[in-house]
C-alpha cells in the first residue's frame, strides 16, 4: 500500500517545493501582453478631452479599453524612467536617478521581462531600452528594430513591447524635411494650424512656440496612425482576444519646463488599458470607463506579473494595479528630478489626486539654466530672447527666476498648469505638512540615493552595487546626510551647524555643508577661513562645492585654479562639475580655455560633460 502511494506522495512534494513561477507558468489561458509606447507626451488625446486633438484610434482604444487619468512616470525623462518601468523600483533606489547614468543590478534584481521569460513568455522590445544599466542578456528575446510576437513558437504566449519615437523632442524641432516624412499619412485637412494652435500659459505666446506646439500635435496624429497599424496587426493575427494592451507614453511633453521637470507637464502622462473579453476579471474597471486611480511607472512590473499569475518578488517597491494581486489605490506616487543631462539638481516631488508637492533642495540653482539639447528647441530661443530684452511678464517670466522656492505646493485641480504656489499660504498649512511627511517618509524608506553626488554614489559602491550600498548604514548612514541636506537654504542663521559639518568624517555631509554655504550667498563670508581650507579636502566634489561656495559669497578669492585642477580629473562627473563652475564664473574664467580644450581629449562616457566643455571653449575662445 505505502509503495502504490508512493508516486501520488511524490507529486504532491513536487507540488509544494516546485517554484512558484514554474507552476504559475503551467496555468491555462496566460494573457498576451502588449505595450504600445511613444515618447515625450500629455495626455495630449482627444480622449483626455485635449483641445485639438486628432487621435481616433488611441480614443477608439480608449472607448474599449480604460483610460487612466492619474499616471505618472517617476522623472520627466526617459532613460530614468525606464530604469523603474523594467524593475519595479526607484531608480533613485537603484544608484540611476541621473540621465544617461549607469549603475549595477544586484543579482537579484531582474528586469521583469527576465521573470516573463523563465515563465515560458516570449518577450520582444522594438526596440529602446535605455534603463541607466546595461541590458541583461536574458532580458528579451529579441530587442531591435524588427522584434515581432510573430516570430514565437506557435500557441507561446507574449509580452511584447512597440516603442515609437517620432514624437520624441528632437522631431518637433527636426528639418523640414524630416518632419514632413514623419506626416506623410496625415491628411494637410488634419494637420495643426500654428496660428490656431493653444499655447500654455507658461510659455509666450509667439509664432516660434506656437509652430512647436501645432508640431507636437502634428506629430502626436501620426503616431496615432502607427498605433492603428499595431493594433490591426494583432487583429490579423486572431490574437486581439487573448492580448491585453496598454499605450503610454514614456513621460511628459518633450518642451521646455515639461521634459526634465516634476510638474504634471513633465511628469503626467497617457495610460490605457484594454483587457479582450476573456480577461476582464482582471480589470477593477468596466470598458469605456475612466479611473482616477494614482498610478506611478513603478508600478507597472508587479502589475504586469499579476496580470499573467506569477509572484511579485519581496524587493519589488511597486504595487499591482490589475490582476489578481491588485493592491488598495495609492494615495500618493513620487517623483524625482536628479542631474538632467549637464545639469545637477535635486528634487523630490509628492503627488496626490488633488496637490502637488515639490521639494527642491538645491533652491539656489535657477531653473532655466542652459541645458544643450533643450536649447535647441525654437520655443527655448526665443524665450530666452525674450527674458534677455525684458519682455517677459505674467507666468511666462517666472521661469526665469534666479532662485526656487524651497518648497512648492500647489491645487493641481484649480490650477492644473502649477502656476499659483501655495506653500506660503496659511491657509494650506496643514497639506503642506501632510505632503511633506509623505516625501520623507518614502525617501528613508526606499533609501534615496539622490542625497550622494553622482561620483560619491559610484565610489562608495566599489566592490557591491548602488542599490546594496545605499542599505548598508555604515557605507550610507542617509539620515545624517539628509540631516546636512535640509540645510541648504533653511536661513543664513544655519551657518554656525554648516560650517561644524564641513569637518565631519563623512564627505557627503561636508559636500552638503559646502553647498549649503553656497547656497547662502554673500551670507557666507564669515565662514570664508573655512571654505578656503575645505579646498584641500579629500573629496573633489566637496573641494568643488566650496569653490563654488567661495564664488557666491563673494569673498575675492581666486578660485579659479580649483576648478582647472578638478578638469583633469579621471571621473567624468567630477569634470562635469568643475565645467558647471567655470562656466559660472563668466568672463575670470577665461584663463581656463588650455584646460578645457586638454578636458575635451578624455574619455567621455555619455558625452554631458564635454557638450558643456565645447560650449565653454567657444565661449571663453570669444572673450577678449
Amino acid at each position: 500500500m505505502r509503495i502504490r502511494c508512493l508516486p501520488i506522495i511524490c507529486l504532491l512534494l513536487v507540488g509544494v517545493f516546485l517554484p512558484r513561477q514554474v507552476v504559475a507558468a503551467d496555468a491555462p489561458q496566460r494573457p498576451n501582453i502588449l505595450w504600445i509606447t511613444c515618447e515625450d507626451i500629455s495626455p495630449d488625446l482627444g480622449c483626455y478631452g485635449a483641445a485639438g486633438a486628432i487621435t481616433p484610434n488611441l480614443d477608439r482604444l480608449a472607448a474599449d479599453g480604460v483610460r487612466y487619468d492619474n499616471a505618472f512616470a517617476l522623472a520627466g525623462v526617459c532613460a530614468v524612467s525606464r530604469s523603474s518601468l523594467i524593475t519595479g523600483m526607484y531608480s533613485s533606489t537603484l544608484g540611476s536617478q541621473g540621465m544617461r547614468s549607469r549603475t549595477r543590478l544586484p543579482e537579484h534584481v531582474k528586469c521583469f521581462s527576465e521573470l516573463l521569460r523563465d515563465a515560458g513568455y516570449y518577450c520582444t522590445n522594438r526596440s529602446k531600452t535605455d534603463y541607466n544599466f546595461p541590458v541583461p542578456p536574458n532580458a528579451w528575446d529579441k530587442s531591435s528594430g524588427k522584434a515581432h510576437w510573430r516570430d514565437r513558437k506557435p500557441d507561446q504566449p507574449f509580452f511584447a513591447v512597440f516603442n515609437f519615437t517620432m514624437t520624441h523632442e528632437s522631431q518637433i524641432r527636426c528639418p523640414e524635411a524630416r518632419y514632413q516624412q514623419h506626416l506623410t499619412r496625415v491628411p494637410q485637412r488634419l494637420r495643426h494650424d500654428p496660428a490656431k494652435t493653444a499655447v500654455p500659459p507658461f510659455h509666450p505666446d509667439t509664432p516660434e512656440v506656437r509652430r512647436d506646439w501645432a508640431r507636437y500635435h502634428d506629430l502626436i496624429t501620426g503616431m496615432d496612425l502607427k498605433v492603428a497599424d499595431v493594433l490591426k496587426q494583432l487583429d490579423d493575427d486572431g490574437l486581439a482576444e487573448q492580448t491585453i494592451v496598454f499605450f503610454y507614453s514614456d513621460h511628459g511633453a518633450g518642451m521646455p519646463r515639461c521634459k526634465k521637470w516634476s510638474y504634471d507637464s513633465g511628469t503626467r502622462v497617457p495610460l490605457i488599458v484594454r483587457f479582450p473579453k476573456a480577461f476582464s476579471h482582471l480589470s477593477a474597471d468596466k470598458p469605456g470607463t475612466a479611473t482616477d486611480r494614482l498610478v506611478s511607472f513603478v508600478d507597472f512590473a508587479p502589475t504586469v506579473l499579476s496580470l499573467v499569475g506569477l509572484p511579485i518578488p519581496e524587493h519589488t517597491q511597486g504595487r499591482a494595479f490589475l490582476g489578481r494581486q491588485a493592491t488598495p489605490p495609492r494615495e500618493y506616487v513620487y517623483t524625482i528630478r536628479d542631474r538632467m543631462a549637464e545639469r545637477h539638481d535635486m528634487v523630490r516631488g509628492v503627488r496626490s489626486k488633488r496637490y502637488l508637492y515639490l521639494r527642491n533642495y538645491m533652491p539656489h540653482l535657477a531653473f532655466a539654466r542652459h541645458c544643450s539639447y533643450t536649447e535647441e528647441m525654437p520655443t527655448t530661443q526665443v524665450w530666452q530672447r525674450l527674458a534677455a530684452a525684458g519682455k517677459l511678464t505674467g507666468p511666462p517670466s517666472l521661469w526665469f527666476r534666479s532662485r526656487k522656492p524651497l518648497e512648492e505646493l500647489y491645487d493641481v485641480q484649480a490650477d492644473p498648469h502649477q502656476l499659483r504656489d501655495l506653500a506660503a499660504d496659511p491657509r494650506y498649512q496643514a497639506v503642506l505638512e501632510e505632503m511633506r511627511a509623505a516625501h520623507l517618509n518614502w525617501a528613508a524608506e526606499t533609501r534615496d540615493l539622490g542625497l550622494l553626488p553622482e561620483f560619491d554614489m559610484l565610489a562608495r559602491s566599489e566592490g557591491t552595487t548602488p542599490l546594496e550600498m545605499g542599505r548598508d548604514a555604515q557605507r550610507y548612514p542617509r539620515g545624517r546626510i539628509y540631516e546636512a541636506a535640509a540645510l541648504t537654504g533653511a536661513g543664513k542663521e544655519k551657518l554656525p551647524q554648516l560650517v561644524k559639518l564641513l569637518s565631519d568624517k563623512d564627505p557627503a555631509i561636508r559636500y552638503w555643508a559646502a553647498v549649503g554655504l553656497g547656497a547662502l550667498g554673500e551670507d557666507a563670508r564669515p565662514a570664508k577661513a573655512d571654505l578656503v581650507a575645505a579646498l584641500k579636502d579629500d573629496s573633489p566634489v566637496v573641494r568643488l562645492a566650496a569653490t563654488e561656495a567661495l564664488h557666491r559669497s563673494q569673498s575675492g578669492d581666486d578660485v579659479l585654479p580649483s576648478a582647472i585642477a578638478a578638469l583633469s580629473h579621471d571621473s567624468p562627473w567630477v569634470r562635469l562639475r568643475a565645467a558647471t563652475l567655470i562656466e559660472l564664473l563668466g568672463d575670470a574664467a577665461r584663463p581656463a580655455l588650455p584646460a578645457v580644450k586638454e578636458a575635451l581629449k578624455k574619455k567621455s562616457q555619455f558625452g554631458y560633460e564635454n557638450r558643456l566643455l565645447t560650449r565653454l571653449a567657444k565661449e571663453l575662445a570669444a572673450q577678449r
